[in-house]
C-alpha cells in the first residue's frame, strides 16, 4: 500500500514521484505475481485547475466545515474603507508600486507580534510576489525599513510550479538543503525569521503554523494553475488548540483579493473588519502578570492560593457490594397496554434521545437484550469501562423482584413495554446510578496543602480576542470575564479602597478544586474571584446569575475548602463568599467599598 500526502499533482506522469510508484508497482509483479494493492492520495485540495474535484476522491472534509468546526484559522480581509486606503502607485520599482499592500501588511503582523511575544510566539509575515527578483525587492526593503525584520526574512526562490529551485552543482544542492530546514524551521523556538518571502510555495507541503498575515501582490486570473485553497493553505494551520479562535490575515492587490473571495463559491465565510495603523485589536490576547507596568508592584498585588489534596475521590470498590434489598426507592406502576401497544417498544437513552423501536411481529423479545441495554447505559454513565458481567444480573433481579412492587414476568411483553415508559426507566438509572456512586465516591474528611499557587509567577495565556478591564489593582495586564456581570463586579473591585489586590480565575491560572454534582459524577470546579484584603484575609468570591442544583453544591464546597485550608495552616484566613447578580443589581449604586459587599452577601 502507498499512502501520499499532498498529493494534488502527483499523477502527472512527468514526476519522479509518479514514476517511482509505478516501478513500485511493477517491480511487485514481478516479485510477488501482484502489484501494489491499494494507494492512498491525501490532499488539502483535491481538484483540478479548473475547480473539478477528483473523480477518485472518496471522501471530501472542505475548507469550510474545517472553518466552522475552529480546525484552521478564519481568514479576515481588510473592509472595503480599508482597502479604499490601498493605492497602487505609478512607479517602475516593484516595492514603490505595492508600497501601501506591504506596509499594511507589516501593521497587521506587528498588533499580532506584540501580542503572540509575550507567550513565546512569532507570527510569520508571508509575501507572495510574481518573479524572484521581486521577492529579493521585497526582502531588501522590509529589512531595511522596518526594525523587526532586520536580519530576520527568509527569502525562497521557485520555479513557477512553486517547487523550490534545485541546485545543479554540489553547493547548490547544499544550499537547497539548508532552504529547506530554515523554511520547515520557522515554527521553531530558535528560528530568526519573522518574514517569508517568495514566489509560491505551494507544492512543497510546507506544514507551518506560525504564518497570521498574508500579503499577496500576484496579479491571479482564472486561468491560474493554482487554487485560492492552495494559497490561503500557507496560514490555515493553527498556532494554538483549538478552542482558540485564530485568523489569518490576507491582504493584497484588488486581483488577489478577488481570486481569494472566489472561494466564497463554495460556501466559505471571509470575515472582514478595518485595518491599519490606527485601529487597534486583533484576534487573540495575551493575559500575563503585568510587569511592564512600573506603577505595580507585583509582589504587593501578589495572591497565594493553596492547592490542596483531592478530598473527594472515586474508588472502584467491587460491584458485588450493591445489595438491591437494600436499595430505598418508590416502587413503580405496572400499566396495562393493549396488544397493538404492547408490540411496539421504545428505548430511550438517559439523554432521551431514541435509542430503538422494536417491533414484534408473530414473535415474544428476549428481556435479555432489554436488561442488557439498561446495564450497559447505567455503566456508561457511571464511567465505568467494566463491571457488565456482575452489574446486569443485579439489574436483571431489581427489575424482576422490586422496581414494581412485586415479583413480575420478565418475558411478559406487557411488563417490557412498561420498561419503555419514563417512570420506570428512569428509576432503575437513578437508583443504579445512586447505589454507583455511593459504592465508589468517597470524602475523605480532610485535606492537606500540598503546594501554592503564586499569580505573579503564572504563565502567559492566550484567549480569544474580547472585552477586557485593564485593572490598576490586580497581578495581570487584562482581565476578562464569562459575563457582564462579573465583568462590571471585576471594575467595582478595582475601584474599591478597601482591598489590596483581586483576580479573575481562569482556566489559566488553575484554581480548582473537585465536587460531587447533581449528575453523581465528579467534576472541577473554578470559583471565579480571588480578593486580598489584607495580607492576611483573602476571599475566594463566587458570582452567579440564575442558580442551578450545580451551583448549591459549588458553594458548599467552596466553604469547605475554606474551612480545610483554614485548618491546615493560620497565616492567611480564608473566607468564601456568594454574589448573586439579582441582589447585586438592586443595591450596586449603594456599594462603595468592599467591606460593604460582605456585608450584604456573607449569609447567602
Amino acid at each position: 500500500m502507498v499512502i501520499n500526502d499532498e498529493a494534488h499533482h502527483i499523477h502527472d506522469e512527468k514526476l519522479a514521484w509518479f514514476r517511482n510508484i509505478e516501478d513500485i508497482n511493477n517491480a511487485l509483479k514481478l516479485r510477488h505475481g501482484t502489484g501494489l494493492s491499494l494507494q492512498i492520495d491525501m490532499t488539502a485540495t483535491p481538484k483540478h485547475n479548473n475547480g473539478a474535484i477528483f473523480v477518485q476522491t472518496i471522501c471530501d472534509y472542505p475548507l469550510v466545515e474545517a472553518i466552522k468546526q475552529n480546525i484552521v484559522k478564519k481568514p479576515v480581509l481588510p473592509d472595503e474603507p480599508s482597502r479604499a486606503k490601498l493605492k497602487e502607485k505609478e512607479s517602475d520599482k516593484f516595492v514603490e508600486r505595492y508600497e501601501d499592500y506591504i506596509h499594511l501588511g507589516y501593521v497587521e503582523w506587528k498588533k499580532q507580534y506584540e501580542e503572540l511575544k509575550k507567550a513565546g510566539k512569532t507570527p510569520v509575515l508571508f509575501v507572495m510576489t510574481t518573479e524572484t527578483k521581486e521577492s529579493d525587492e521585497v526582502a531588501e526593503y522590509l529589512e531595511s525599513r522596518y526594525p523587526e525584520f532586520k536580519n530576520s526574512v527568509l527569502v525562497i526562490h521557485t520555479n513557477r510550479n512553486g517547487e523550490i529551485v534545485e541546485g545543479r552543482s554540489k553547493k547548490g544542492r547544499e544550499e537547497l538543503e539548508k532552504l529547506r530546514k530554515a523554511a520547515d524551521g520557522i515554527d521553531s523556538d530558535h528560528s530568526p525569521y519573522r518574514a517569508v518571502v517568495s514566489v509560491l510555495m505551494l507544492r512543497e507541503g510546507w506544514d507551518v503554523r506560525s504564518v497570521t498575515t498574508i500579503v499577496g501582490l500576484r496579479p491571479y486570473s482564472a486561468k491560474s494553475n493554482i487554487l485560492p485553497e492552495q494559497t490561503l493553505g500557507r496560514g490555515l494551520r493553527k498556532m494554538f488548540p483549538r478552542d482558540i479562535e485564530e485568523e489569518l490575515c490576507v491582504i493584497g492587490t484588488s486581483a488577489f483579493l478577488e481570486f481569494v473571495e472566489s472561494i466564497k463559491s463554495e460556501g466559505v465565510e471571509l470575515g472582514y473588519r478595518s485595518m491599519g495603523d490606527t485601529i487597534k485589536g486583533g484576534p487573540s490576547l495575551i493575559i500575563e502578570p503585568d510587569r511592564e507596568n512600573r506603577l505595580k508592584d507585583l509582589y504587593e498585588l501578589d495572591i497565594k492560593i493553596p492547592v490542596l489534596t483531592p478530598r473527594l475521590y472515586r474508588e472502584y470498590k467491587r460491584l458485588e457490594d450493591i445489595d438491591i434489598d437494600k436499595i430505598a426507592f418508590t416502587p413503580v406502576e405496572l400499566k396495562t397496554f393493549s396488544e397493538d401497544e404492547k408490540k411496539e417498544i421504545v428505548f430511550k437513552d438517559i439523554d432521551g434521545n431514541i435509542s430503538h423501536i422494536t417491533v414484534f411481529e408473530g414473535s415474544s423479545p428476549d428481556y435479555r437484550s432489554v436488561v442488557a441495554f439498561f446495564t450497559k447505559a447505567i455503566l456508561r454513565e457511571s464511567r465505568l469501562v467494566s463491571g457488565f458481567d456482575v452489574l446486569y444480573p443485579k439489574v436483571r433481579d431489581f427489575i424482576k423482584f422490586k422496581l414494581f412492587g412485586r415479583e413480575v414476568d420478565l418475558k411478559d411483553l406487557n411488563v417490557l413495554r412498561n420498561l419503555s415508559e419514563i417512570e420506570p426507566k428512569n428509576t432503575v438509572f437513578r437508583v443504579f446510578k445512586r447505589a454507583i456512586d455511593e459504592l465508589t465516591i468517597t470524602d475523605r474528611g480532610t485535606a492537606e496543602i500540598k503546594n501554592y499557587i503564586k499569580l505573579r509567577e503564572v504563565k502567559p495565556f492566550v484567549t480569544n480576542y474580547q472585552e477586557y478591564l485593564t485593572p490598576q489593582k490586580s497581578v495581570f495586564n487584562k482581565i476578562i470575564c464569562d459575563s457582564k456581570f462579573e465583568l462590571e463586579f471585576a471594575a467595582f473591585l478595582d475601584t474599591c479602597p478597601d482591598i489590596i489586590s483581586f483576580a479573575k480565575n481562569n482556566s489559566y491560572i488553575n484554581f480548582k478544586m473537585e465536587y460531587q454534582a447533581e449528575d453523581g459524577n465528579i467534576h472541577d470546579y473554578y470559583p471565579d474571584f480571588i480578593v486580598k484584603v489584607k495580607e492576611d484575609l483573602i476571599y475566594v468570591i463566587e458570582t452567579k446569575g440564575r442558580e442551578d442544583m450545580d451551583d448549591r453544591r459549588k458553594i458548599e464546597r467552596l466553604k469547605t475548602w475554606c474551612e480545610d485550608v483554614n485548618s491546615a495552616q493560620n497565616e492567611v484566613k480564608y473566607i468564601s463568599l456568594y454574589v448573586k447578580e439579582e441582589e447585586w443589581e438592586k443595591y450596586k449604586d449603594e456599594l462603595k467599598r468592599f467591606e460593604s459587599v460582605v456585608k450584604m452577601f456573607k449569609s447567602m
